[in-house]
């Protein structure tokens, strides 16, 4: 099939993935741009986690400050190498997280840093609600399961849907950025200002 180049270029704006990247995907998926969308992010993710053991030594501390100047935020995002850390793609990504982060409010950056009492007493919360239902005790723990998911969803910066694209997690945007510089990356710490 021949693949047209500006629904090469659609999907390359609609995936930041690089040209070559985007025919192969249209061509391999009937020049379907769902189903190569698709094919690019399962590759992206494949990538990133490749990735993942690499090094990151250099990036930047970025700053977001809304219009009204009564809201903020700062991150701190490495990658493998100052070459990329300077780059206009890495640059807006640290923006857009910076900016997600004084939109939405996370409290912790992954789940292993949410303290395990604080876990517990959101499980606590859980079974009381539960207990006046009479289900089966496995039902209760997956619901409870449900529960404590949607909670850390709204409290975990990783697992968070991320404010642009909100079929994302921020995680899997992370990921998407990986993929596309083609370096490790990594959210090291955050911090929200407010009035």
């Amino acid at each position: 099939m021949l693949i047209d180049a500006k629904l090469v270029a659609q999907l390359r704006s609609q995936t930041g993935a690089g040209m070559m990247d985007a025919k192969v995907a249209l061509e391999e998926n009937g020049g379907d741009l769902e189903k190569a969308g698709e094919a690019l992010r399962k590759k992206g993710i494949a990538k990133a986690a490749k990735k993942a053991d690499r090094e990151t030594h250099e990036g930047r501390v970025h700053a977001y400050i809304h219009s009204n100047g009564k809201l903020g935020a700062l991150v701190e995002v490495l990658c493998e190498t100052d070459f990329v850390a300077r780059t206009d793609a890495f640059i807006a990504f640290c923006n857009d997280l910076a900016m997600h982060v004084s939109a939405v409010d996370p409290s912790y950056l992954s789940r292993a840093d949410v303290p395990v009492e604080l876990i517990e007493k959101e499980k606590e919360i859980y079974r009381a609600e539960m207990a006046a239902q009479a289900k089966p005790p496995e039902v209760i723990e997956k619901i409870i399961e449900g529960k404590l998911n949607k909670w850390f969803s709204e409290v975990v910066l990783l697992e968070q849907p991320f404010i642009k694209e909100d079929d994302k997690t921020v995680e899997e945007y992370l990921k998407s950025r990986i993929s596309t510089l083609g370096e490790n990356m990594q959210i090291k710490r955050f911090a929200r200002f407010s009035i």
